[in-house]
Formats: structure tokens, sequence, C-alpha cells
């Protein structure tokens, strides 16, 4: 957020806020106004009674001062406080943007930090355009990328890829550098502010925090129309729809859809105030590693009982620099890619569009999205209409994700070695065949060929999606088992699956289930 919106969207948001809360207290029971701000008491001092009491100290304050001053307050004087307190959160949600920190991003950090990891190969070290390129030498990003960009003549863009790591935000940072699209606004979680570099990088460059510990509806709500103003005012968004990291490794088949519902209000608000360009554009991508940085932590969460997994994860391999160089230079010393694949951009609708940024019926036929949005022929807010516009879009980007979702050869390898495992042990449910492996801890490395074999076979067929890699699309299952067998022995403290002689062990069936989930969703049946 530049600095000369930033008071300008605080004021905005938290008026907005209020005035919503005040509109339904006149429709609801008396009392209404008292019950949004005592709900906003109680579940923010239920977060701080489990924080720390020194950090805390000022908030602790803060809300027992509200507290009384609930007990006797008018309704004039709850709307002041519920105000005063929606003012309060979206000052801590809101970003800043500072030009000079981009360009030092962009142009310095990505060419020092390949420096460091191509020191590791002296011959890469001399090949000195190489080392300029930076991390584009290992980011591939493809797709629908010249159409996206030509949206920009139209409308604001709103980018929702895929989650696995907390790479993906500052990697979709730097592609859309690549590919010449404007600093893109996005939300990130608390946590990742705790690193004090990470931290000035982030403030600095767009990224509005979002602390997943606060609960009430009031937050949920600044939020959501934070979001919202900053799409109308002009500012590209990049969200993740999925809310947050997959845990299981599997492609998101259902997305969260409060934020993306945030692109409609935005288009009826700006036809209501006649903005000039009026139109925003979701562009869903897909984010495909051949390893995922934090890939163990995930999975270990994931497969803890329900309900008591962590919702945030502070201490995962993110939050460790040695993990983060070691997985960056594996990624060099395999000469591998990451691959970003920008799909066909929609509407808010859930349309696709033209290069033009006109929307298209399943038939290619125009649409003029404006009819939809009104009544009487002027555009009207209906928030019960635009949650029915809101799960179309959700669906298209589902339907983008499965398309455009890049298998890699540690998914498919991962996937047939764990297919072998379950059939040799049909007795065994999953959590059991997990934490034992069954009766065997090992499987010829011919038999993991065929299965392999029959993997790729069905992949192949498949239509539409999934995309392949470039060594499966071509490769022979030798070929593909060697790749991701030597994938997996580069970073991960307990591999996957070791090859010894002739033979294939699985020393990490967490993992193997995890890399091997990317392939959930495709017929991939006997």
């Amino acid at each position: 957020m530049r600095a000369e919106d930033r008071q300008r969207i605080q004021v905005e948001v938290a008026q907005r806020v209020v005035d919503r809360y005040a509109a339904q207290a006149g429709a609801a029971p008396e009392g209404f106004l008292q019950t949004v701000v005592n709900d906003t008491i109680y579940h923010e001092r239920r977060r701080l009674s489990k924080a720390g009491r020194a950090e805390t100290k000022d908030e602790r304050a803060y809300y027992k001062r509200a507290a009384r001053r609930l007990r006797r307050a008018s309704e004039t004087e709850l709307r002041a406080l519920l105000d005063d307190m929606a003012r309060r959160f979206v000052a801590e949600v809101v970003g800043n943007f500072d030009p000079r920190v981009y360009q030092l991003s962009t142009t310095v950090i990505p060419t020092a930090l390949s420096l460091l990891l191509h020191a590791m190969s002296p011959m890469r070290l001399l090949a000195l355009d190489g080392v300029r390129r930076g991390l584009a030498d290992h980011l591939k990003v493809q797709g629908a990328t010249a159409h996206a960009c030509g949206l920009l003549a139209h409308g604001t863009l709103v980018v929702v890829p895929t989650h696995s790591s907390n790479l993906d935000s500052i990697l979709l940072g730097y592609a859309a550098h690549l590919l010449g699209l404007p600093p893109l606004l996005y939300g990130a979680g608390l946590n990742l502010f705790t690193n004090p570099l990470i931290s000035f990088f982030m403030r600095n460059l767009g990224a509005y925090r979002v602390d997943r510990r606060k609960t009430a509806g009031l937050y949920k709500e600044v939020l959501k129309e934070y979001a919202t103003c900053a799409t109308e005012m002009g500012y590209h968004q990049l969200f993740f729809p999925g809310g947050t990291r997959s845990r299981s490794g599997a492609l998101e088949r259902q997305v969260k859809k409060g934020l993306l519902g945030t692109a409609v209000r935005a288009y009826v608000n700006n036809l209501l105030a006649g903005r000039p360009r009026p139109k925003v554009f979701i562009v869903p991508c897909t984010i495909s590693y051949a390893l995922v940085l934090e890939a163990e932590t995930l999975m270990a969460d994931h497969l803890k009982e329900t309900g008591k997994a962590r919702y945030i994860i502070d201490d995962d391999e993110f939050s460790r620099p040695r993990r983060i160089a070691n997985f960056l230079g594996n990624a060099i010393s395999l000469d591998d890619e990451i691959v970003i694949t920008v799909s066909p951009p929609l509407d808010v609708l859930g349309n696709p569009v033209d290069e033009a940024g006109n929307s298209l019926d399943p038939r290619g036929r125009p649409v003029d999205t404006r009819t939809y949005v009104s009544r009487d022929g002027a555009p009207v807010a209906d928030e019960q209409r635009d949650m029915e516009y809101t799960n179309e879009v959700a669906e298209a980007v589902c339907q983008s994700y499965r398309r455009d979702n890049v298998l890699m050869t540690t998914n498919v390898v991962a996937r047939a070695l764990f297919d072998l495992m379950q059939r040799a042990n049909p007795m065994l449910d999953l959590y059991r065949l997990l934490r034992t492996g069954g009766r065997v801890a090992s499987y010829p490395l011919a038999e993991l060929h065929a299965e392999t074999e029959r993997l790729l076979g069905a992949v192949r067929r498949q239509g539409p999606g999934p995309r392949l890699c470039d060594r499966l699309r071509t490769g022979e299952a030798q070929d593909v088992v060697a790749d991701a067998l030597a994938h997996f022995g580069t970073y991960h403290t307990r591999p996957p699956a070791v090859r010894r002689g002739d033979r294939v062990f699985h020393d990490n069936r967490n993992l193997l289930l995890y890399y091997g989930n990317r392939l959930n969703g495709y017929p991939l049946s006997r």
C-alpha cells in the first residue's frame, strides 16, 4: 500500500464495516451492536490469555477498558466503541509499499542469493550470465501469461494460486516482476513477520498482516473490507483461496470464499462509483515443486487427530534459514525447476474472458456482466446473489487447478511406491501402514518400475489435466524413478525412499503419502 493511500484506506475500511453493522442493527433485535462489541472483547481476551503477558500488556489494558465502557454504553457510544476497535484492527492489517525496497528485492537480492548458491559449483560461478539471471534460472513461468498481462489495460487482477509453501508468495512476487506485472498486494500470516529480515521486506513490499489467531467476526470483516477497498483502488491482489498451506500435499479441491468474494463486491462498488475500469479479473495459477520445503512438518500436522492439529505452524522449516538455503541449494545442484502455471483468467462470475477483457459464455459468446449485478438497469449490492457468484468462481478456480496442475517425478514415484505398499498390506488401515510399513521394508526396483509405468500411462491419458513435467511427458519409467530417487536423497533428513542394491526402501512413509497425494482427484485405478 503506497504511503499516500494508507490513511485513506484505514478510514474507509473502518467506516464501511461500522456502517454495515449499524444497518444490520436496524433490522435486528435490540442489543445487536452490544453483542458484536461483547463478542469482539471475548474473542480477543481469549486469544490474549494464551499469549505472553509482557508482549500483550497494552492490548490487555485496552480490552479491559473496553469492557468497562460497554457496561453502560448508549447506542451512540456502542457505535463509537465499534469504530475504535475496527480502526485498531485495520491499523494492524494495513501494509506498506516502498519502491526502493521493491527495486532492491527484485535485483540485488535474487542475484546475491544465486551467487551464494552457485558458489557450490565453481563452473556455475564462472557463468556470470547465469548468476545475473538469479532465481529466473530455476523458475519456469508458463501458461496464459500474455493473456493475464494484457488484462492490465482493462481492469484489476486478483491472482489466486495453490498453496504448498511459505516460499509461494515470494516466488509469485518475483514471477510477477519477471512478467512485467505491477507489484501484487497480498496477505501474509503474522507468523511470517517474526523474522526481522523477512519482516522488513514483507512490510515494505505491500504485504498486509493476517493474524489467524484472531477469530472475532469484526476482525474478519475488516480483513475482507480491506481487500475489497484495495481492489477498488486499483491494487492488484494475490491471495491463497485455500486459506493455508496444503497440509496433505494434495491439490486444493475446495477453497474458502471469504476473500474470493471480495472480487464481486469490488466490481459492484466500481460500477456504483462510475470508475473508468471497473472490471476485476480472477487469475488462477498452480505452483509445482519437485520437493516442498516444509513437507515433513506439514504432513505430520495433517496426520494428527482431527481437531487437534495446529492451524498456525511457527516452527516449520521456513523458520530455519539453513533449511531454506539447503532446499534452494539442492534445487540448483539438480538443475531443478519450480513451475508456475498461469491459467486462463476469469471474470467475477466464473466465466472465461478474452484478451480484451470481454466475458464469454460456454459457447464463446460475449456476456455483459453488468446486467448480472443490476436491478432495473442500475448496479446494486446483493449479498446473497454475490455469494452464489462466488460459488461459481470457486468451482471454476478449482477446475483450473486440476487442469493446470504440473506433476513432478517425485509425485508419480511416491504414489507408485505407496500403492505397492497398500496392495501388499490390504488388512492395514492407512495410519497403521504409515506407522509400521507393513510386512516388507522394501520392494524390488523392477516392481517399482512396472507400477510407475502403469501410473505414467494413466496420467498421460488424462484430459483435461494434469500437466506433466518434461521428464514425465517423454521419459521412460526407469528414468522417472531414478530422477525421483535422486531428488528424495538430496534434501529431506529422512528421505521418502532410498535405493539399496536392486530394492527400494520406504524410509519415510509420511512423505511418500505427502508427495503422492498430488495425484488425488485423477482416475488412476488399475
